[in-house]
């Protein structure tokens, strides 16, 4: 796990690329914050009704205000939330782990009950996309064979987020490590015990 995201100079940018409904930033090597969920954790009729309430705002501040109501909702821990299983919630982790310093450089990450938040930096070569491909299709796989269960095990879209500077970065890291405390599941954030946070100095 890289602690810094190296921002000194930011590299050239690959541009936006669109699967679905949600544009992604293909950025190259650039840190990415990103954030995936099961896919039952929100209902599509609630993501509906919010672009509906939300559509008379500017563009930009309708996007912040949704995706606040997004993990607004999420920490909620809603839908069968299968990652609150000790299992499954390491076999996405060890996923995380997998590929480590050889397609990615990992940051920062929580695995949530029904949702995941991962600060990366793909290596040259592995885009975006790919690498979430590849955690989305070999945890899924395995997760439905421990539930013995079919079907979707994943929401298809991810949301993304590019990472700026140094305080953005910061500020990504913290937003991330905090989430089981501001959810209410964790009394710190050192104590979840699938989180980046568990492996770094306890000093606040």
């Amino acid at each position: 796990m890289s602690s810094s995201g190296n921002m000194s100079s930011l590299p050239v940018f690959k541009g936006w690329r669109s699967r679905g409904y949600l544009p992604h930033f293909e950025g190259g090597i650039i840190p990415q914050a990103i954030t995936f969920r099961l896919a039952d954790s929100l209902p599509a009729e609630k993501l509906t009704q919010w672009r509906e309430e939300l559509a008379h705002l500017p563009k930009n501040r309708e996007d912040v205000e949704y995706r606040q109501r997004l993990e607004e909702y999420l920490d909620r821990g809603t839908g069968c939330a299968w990652l609150r299983r000790v299992d499954i919630a390491g076999l996405v982790e060890n996923a995380l782990f997998h590929f480590d310093e050889e397609r990615y450089r990992l940051h920062a990450w929580v695995v949530m009950p029904n949702h995941v938040h991962v600060l990366f930096t793909p290596e040259e070569d592995h885009s975006l996309s790919a690498i979430l491909h590849s955690w989305k299709s070999f945890t899924s796989q395995r997760a439905n064979r421990l539930l013995e269960r079919r079907g979707d095990f994943w929401q298809a879209e991810y949301y993304d987020r590019f990472i700026r500077d140094e305080p953005h970065f910061q500020a990504a890291v913290d937003y991330i490590e905090d989430n089981p405390v501001k959810a209410g599941i964790g009394a710190t954030r050192e104590e979840w015990p699938f989180s980046s946070a568990r492996l770094r100095p306890a000093v606040r």
